[in-house]
């Protein structure tokens, strides 16, 4: 696309933003304040990760927020586990699918724009699905630990809410390697939680860091993200994402885009096979992104998409 039709499908999109937010934006509901440090202890975290979603399951019966108030019930069951909770607004969870006390494979994976915890549905079937797929010796984080842009708005377009969270990402995984130290830790990004990740890439310490539906990761390409980790792409043939425009254009406000499009070839990354599908399909059972994922995280070989130089690639065991 040239660069005034670029300019012209961005402008299309920020009208788009400006128009429509209001209705994509999930209720704000409030609820009690988290405690300010966790216990240090698994069993003890996820003690306190429950104790914190009754608690604002109690404030959401008695606000009135009844569907609040069960989407809390079921996340309160004593079978599931959360690192940590903050019901406040539209909510932040980080849940643990899998034993991590002993996982040897760890994936942590980044929700994009429009999850919150009236749609952490998506987020938790897509976890349990890559969780089977990974097998024995392996745990799942959904990493849902920060404030989401909705679907349709200019802050989706900008890296404002990317650079509000990584300073809570990066440390997450910080402690993550004190309490599984030499475990394989990957990074699985989704839509805007590229731009979340790619905030966090310089002196990143993962084994790999996969972008997949990615508008952008707020670089234009590897060498600017600044690290050695091994920088995966994907991208299904029917994500809408692929028709968006990656360009970067400064306002008065700021600069709206998201930086170069992470499965182009100039943008330096290893791009594997993702298959058919749509923006929301890469977590699907059976298909061909969630097959390639689960490799990437297991570090055995992967399937690049078709027409680059070699068909399969082994990440190795290492990292």
């Amino acid at each position: 696309m040239g660069n005034r039709g670029s300019r012209l499908l961005l402008a299309t999109l920020v009208a788009a933003s400006v128009a429509g937010p209001a209705a994509c934006v999930s209720g704000e509901v409030p609820a009690p304040i988290p405690a300010a440090a966790p216990p240090s202890g698994l069993a003890e975290r996820y003690a306190a990760g429950r104790a914190a979603i009754l608690a604002a399951e109690r404030d959401a019966v008695r606000r009135g927020h009844r569907r609040r108030a069960a989407a809390l019930r079921e996340m309160a069951d004593p079978a599931r586990r959360f690192l940590s909770f903050d019901g406040r607004d539209a909510g932040r969870a980080v849940e643990v699918f899998g034993d991590l006390a002993t996982a040897a494979r760890i994936a942590v994976l980044v929700p994009g724009a429009g999850i919150t915890l009236d749609k952490y549905g998506l987020l938790r079937g897509g976890s349990m699905r890559l969780r089977a797929a990974l097998g024995d010796r392996s745990a799942v984080i959904a990493w849902l630990g920060y404030a989401t842009p909705s679907s349709v708005s200019l802050q989706a377009l900008t890296l404002g809410r990317a650079d509000r969270a990584a300073p809570a990402l990066r440390a997450f995984l910080d402690e993550l390697r004190v309490l599984r130290p030499g475990a394989r830790i990957s990074l699985l990004c989704h839509s805007y939680g590229s731009a979340v990740c790619g905030r966090v890439a310089p002196g990143l310490d993962v084994a790999a860091l996969v972008l997949f539906g990615s508008p952008g990761a707020g670089a234009a390409d590897v060498a600017a993200l600044r690290t050695r980790t091994p920088v995966w792409a994907g991208r299904t043939a029917g994500d809408w994402v692929g028709r968006l425009p990656h360009v970067s254009v400064e306002l008065p406000s700021g600069t709206l885009g998201l930086g170069g499009d992470p499965v182009a070839p100039g943008f330096g990354a290893r791009v594997f096979d993702a298959g058919r599908g749509g923006h929301s399909d890469y977590l699907a059972a059976g298909s061909t992104a969630l097959a390639n994922l689960a490799r990437i995280v297991i570090g055995s070989p992967v399937s690049w998409t078709k027409g680059t130089s070699q068909d399969t690639t082994n990440v190795g065991e290492g990292g």
